[in-house]
This record gives C-alpha cells, structure tokens and sequence, in this order.
C-alpha cells in the first residue's frame, strides 16, 4: 500500500482544521446533524468532508499518540470554552472493529470529556495503522505548543519511519527546509541541555548556538551560563566563537586515534548517544561513556542491559 493512500491534499485540507490552536481560518461552515435533532452550533469542516456527532463512550485514544504531555491548565481552559461554545473543529477517527480510534484531535477528546460532553463531532475515514501514525504526527508537528525538542522527534520520526528526506517533510509540512534542519540539529545536543530545552529553561535560539560545540560538558557549562547571566542569543554565539578559538590553539599535542578506532568511537557515541572518550591504542587503553544526569546515567544503564 502506498505511504500517502487517503493523504496528500486531503490530509493537508483535514490538518487545516483539525489543530487544536484558535488561530485556524475556517474552510467552511456547516450544521451538524444528529439523527433526531438539530445541534444548535456551528464547526469547521473541510469542503467535501461529513460530520457526525460520535457518543464519546465509543471512542478510545490512540496508544501510538506522539504526544504525551498535556498541560492540566490548558486542558481545563479548552474545556470551559467547549461548555460554552461546544467543539468548533470536529475530531479525527477511523473505525476499529464497533468501536471508534482517535487519528488527530486528542486534545479536544479530553477536553470535551472534562466539560461533561457525551457526544463530539467527528469525522470518520478509513486509515490503516501506518497512516494513522503519520497523520498523528504530522498534526503534532503543526501545533504550535509543542517545544522544539517534541517537534524534532516527530521530524526525524517521520524521516526513519518512512525514509523521507528533509524535502519532502519540507512538502509535507510546508516548512522551509532550513526551518527542518535547523530543527532537527538541537537533537545532536547532549542530553543534559536536550532536557533544558524539553523543560522551557533554555530558548531554541540558544540551544541552536550550542549545536558547534562538541564537547557535552562545555555545552552545558554554556548553557547554565545563559540561565544564570541571561544572555542575549548574539552573546551565546560569542561565547561559543570564542570557545572555539582557544580550542583551536591547545588542540596541537591531543594525541590522535587510528581511523579504525576513530569509527568506532563514532559509532559508540551514535549507539548511547552521548560523548565516548577512548585513552590508548588500538592494543590497549580504555572507553569511557560521558554521562550527565541521573536520567542521562539510567538510560545508557537500560541500553547496556538490553544489549
């Protein structure tokens, strides 16, 4: 079956109106229908596309949901503003088996279930599970609160799931390839500064001046820098310029490791994702894998177990 089977223009005009943001422009204005009465509201449906209101006891969550995170407060104010106004923008479900599976819209399920709503609008199409993966995604990508950290990971998700390039996740999103790449870059961070991004405590713009520093501890170190003395984005760049020249003039006596070992320090460092130091030869010496949190330390312990 082919990757966009249902997508394309259709996802596109589908995801147009299925995010839970309120700056979305309507497409169309259309009454929806239950089968004894008129609902007394409005919602934003996608030309061509059907509404129906669904019993919201019908309807389970997708367990693949990219996101897991869903901020109480928001959720509570998206609530009051459903008991007052009702689900404007209708969810996204696929039938399963007599039941029904949440594909975009789990913000406004949750919500509506906090506001005492028995019923959603909805609309209902077939997808199969490699299509309901990439629908969820690329709606998470195209929501605006998510943090740059989230936003990567779905990309790159998208990227190893189904072999795209940043071009075509420049198509499919309608983003820049710049914007992607500048994106996916802050996931070559170390996991320390990774988390810091993840928690709001250090800016995008930040963390993408720290992505040319190589060493972990450095980076950190610079980071906790601009927490600390709350520095402009233009001062983060001259403190890693200048970083960078003092390395270059004491870097003349590291000794250097063979090619072979070389690789294979990189595919250590790619394998537990943080910085691996190798002190010796190709006969003898010692590994050494970098760590920087408790987090940081029980993710490479699970990853040795599982090996």
């Amino acid at each position: 079956m082919a990757t966009n089977k249902g997508l394309g223009r259709g996802l596109g005009s589908l995801l147009g109106i299925l995010d839970d943001d309120n700056d979305i422009k309507p497409i169309k204005k259309e009454s929806v229908k239950k089968e004894s009465a008129q609902v007394k509201k409005e919602v934003i449906v996608p030309e061509g596309e059907t509404v129906v209101e669904v019993e919201i006891s019908q309807i389970d969550n997708n367990p693949k949901q990219p996101r897991k995170m869903f901020d109480p407060t928001l959720l509570n104010e998206l609530a009051q503003s459903i008991k007052i106004y009702g689900v404007i923008q209708p969810i996204l479900l696929t039938k399963k088996g007599d039941r029904y599976l949440i594909v975009a819209g789990e913000r406004r399920f949750r919500a509506s279930i906090i506001a005492g709503k028995k019923t959603i609008p909805a609309i209902i199409k077939d997808f199969d599970d490699r299509e309901i993966k990439e629908i969820a995604l690329l709606e998470n990508i195209q929501r605006q609160d998510l943090n740059p950290i989230e936003t990567a990971r779905a990309m790159k998700e998208l990227m190893d799931a189904y072999g795209w390039t940043q071009e075509t996740l420049s198509d499919r999103l309608g983003k820049s390839r710049p914007s992607i790449a500048n994106n996916l870059r802050l996931l070559s961070l170390c996991p320390a500064v990774i988390d810091l991004v993840e928690k709001g405590k250090l800016s995008a713009g930040h963390a993408r001046s720290l992505v040319v520093v190589t060493n972990p501890e450095v980076q950190l170190k610079l980071a906790e820098k601009v927490m600390n003395q709350k520095l402009t984005v233009r001062d983060m760049e001259s403190a890693v310029k200048d970083i960078d020249n003092s390395a270059k003039k004491t870097v003349k006596t590291k000794p250097t490791l063979s090619m072979e070992m070389q690789e294979f320090k990189n595919n250590l460092e790619r394998t537990f994702s943080t910085k691996i130091d190798i002190k010796g030869n190709d006969k003898k010496g010692k590994i050494i894998i970098n760590y920087y949190n408790q987090d940081d330390l029980d993710r490479i312990y699970e990853l040795i177990e599982r090996m």
